[in-house]
């Protein structure tokens, strides 16, 4: 039995990526995962992954836990697609523990340095699959959580919500996913259901190598100088918050994952312990809601 048996989760954009790092290890630690992706053949894009692959070493990872994958081809961008998909959690398991908000889209040219006036504004993409999908998927989530007094809500974002990286709508995007989290945080608060942010640094996702070997010096150099973490990193901070008795003291905060991980005594996949990048890309804002007075009283 896993840390997490019994226990349903979905994560958003799993086909590849930070999103599929982290469904295999909630799937490896026990939980039935829903792993939500476009991409449904090989080939289909130009990164290798797809939905039902993820899902498949899901249930590979998960063999000795109990856990499994679950694949749900859905576009984030459509929401009777979403709610179909909730409607589907709810349908076939009766509950949800684990949300995490991981699907985000990508421009082709966030990495051309072009100043915003001079890219075009198909751009808010960013904002339709990274605040808006947010927001939307949470809310169906809260819908089933609330009623179990229960459940978990991570959006992934990272230091762009505080420190200019790439673009305006990129950094704009992140700082509006965590300021959401937070004020979701204030509204669960009474259903015990905790609404948080991670924070993290330079991920070696399939996209990630590729772009620091078509482009490298072209990237924030204090984002190509930091260690990169596995994509399952994330993944073993999100099992680790799952279970964690004082869950509700965090919820609100935005968090450095590699911060947490030193705190849970969490380490990759390979042993390394991956460290903060606080000093060189900023700090949080949001505290969690039990350590401030968020009302302004």
């Amino acid at each position: 039995m896993g840390l997490l048996s019994g226990k349903v989760a979905l994560v958003t954009g799993a086909s590849r990526g930070i999103g599929k790092g982290i469904a295999l290890v909630l799937a490896e630690q026990g939980a039935t995962v829903y792993v939500t992706g476009r991409t449904v053949n090989a080939g289909d894009y130009y990164l290798p992954g797809t939905v039902g692959g993820t899902a498949t070493e899901c249930n590979e990872r998960g063999a000795a836990s109990g856990g499994k994958g679950i694949a749900a081809v859905c576009d984030h961008a459509d929401d009777a697609q979403v709610a179909a998909l909730f409607e589907r959690i709810r349908a076939e398991q009766g509950r949800l523990d684990i949300l995490v908000n991981n699907a985000f889209i990508i421009s082709e040219d966030l990495l051309d340095g072009k100043p915003f006036w001079e890219k075009p504004l198909s751009n808010l993409e960013m904002w339709d699959v990274g605040v808006k999908s947010n927001y939307v998927a949470a809310w169906h989530a809260a819908k089933i959580m609330a009623p179990q007094q229960s459940g978990l809500i991570v959006a992934i974002s990272g230091f762009a919500a505080v420190t200019y990286t790439y673009s305006v709508i990129f950094g704009t995007s992140k700082s509006a996913a965590d300021r959401m989290a937070r004020d979701m945080a204030i509204e669960l608060q009474p259903h015990n259901v905790a609404s948080l942010t991670l924070w993290q640094g330079l991920t070696l996702t399939e996209k990630a190598r590729d772009n620091l070997a078509k482009m490298g010096g072209r990237m924030t150099k204090s984002i190509t100088n930091m260690t990169g973490s596995s994509v399952e990193h994330p993944g073993r901070v999100i099992a680790a918050l799952a279970v964690d008795p004082d869950l509700m003291k965090r919820s609100g905060g935005e968090f450095v994952t590699a911060e947490l991980a030193q705190e849970y005594g969490i380490t990759d996949v390979d042993g390394t312990v991956i460290p903060s990048a606080r000093a060189t890309r900023g700090s949080p804002i949001w505290k969690p809601i039990a350590e401030v007075d968020y009302r302004g009283k």
